[in-house]
């Protein structure tokens, strides 16, 4: 198979091959590179150059084009949110307790933004309506929370019972 002929349609469906492979694989660019070496390989076939040639030219465009794309995929991986799955990604997140939450192991109510969950305390502690607190863990169908000093309490609105603002 050293005509040129025949590899320019190898290198055509090489290309496809590791482009279509890009595109299903949650990979961050790796085989991008492989995909434009064959092309260019493929376009140098069709314009008679030699097979060896044609194989130089996959192998450095691939490392080029490698090379180039690290540091965007590099990018892309920090930035990428790592959320976890289902009910996981709760964790971390700030919530309202809507129902005092007992101390021990008693069960009171958060809303995580529009999800209200039965929640308990890490340390025990009894926590008040009201309260932000954060999520630090999930067991089962209920959060563990702990009241999150950082957040200020949420404001009355003016003229609610216990306003001191005159009317």
């Amino acid at each position: 198979m050293e005509s040129p002929e025949e590899w320019r349609w190898v290198w055509i469906v090489g290309s496809a091959v590791f482009a279509v492979g890009e595109i299903v694989t949650t990979g961050s660019f790796f085989l991008l590179p492989f995909a434009v070496g064959a092309l260019v390989a493929a376009v140098l076939a069709f314009a008679g150059i030699g097979v060896a040639v044609e194989w130089v030219a996959f192998v450095a465009v691939s490392i080029a084009v490698l090379v180039a794309l690290r540091p965007l995929a590099r990018r892309l991986d920090r930035s990428a949110l790592d959320q976890g799955v289902g009910a996981r990604r709760l964790v971390g997140m700030r919530a309202t307790v809507i129902e005092d939450i007992p101390g021990g192991s008693e069960l009171g109510m958060v809303r995580v933004e529009r999800e209200q969950w039965r929640a308990q305390s890490t340390d025990g502690s009894a926590i008040p309506a009201g309260t932000t607190v954060r999520v630090a863990d999930i067991q089962g169908t209920r959060l563990v929370v702990t009241a999150d000093a950082a957040v200020p309490p949420p404001l009355e609105p003016p003229g609610a019972a216990g306003s001191s603002e005159a009317p």
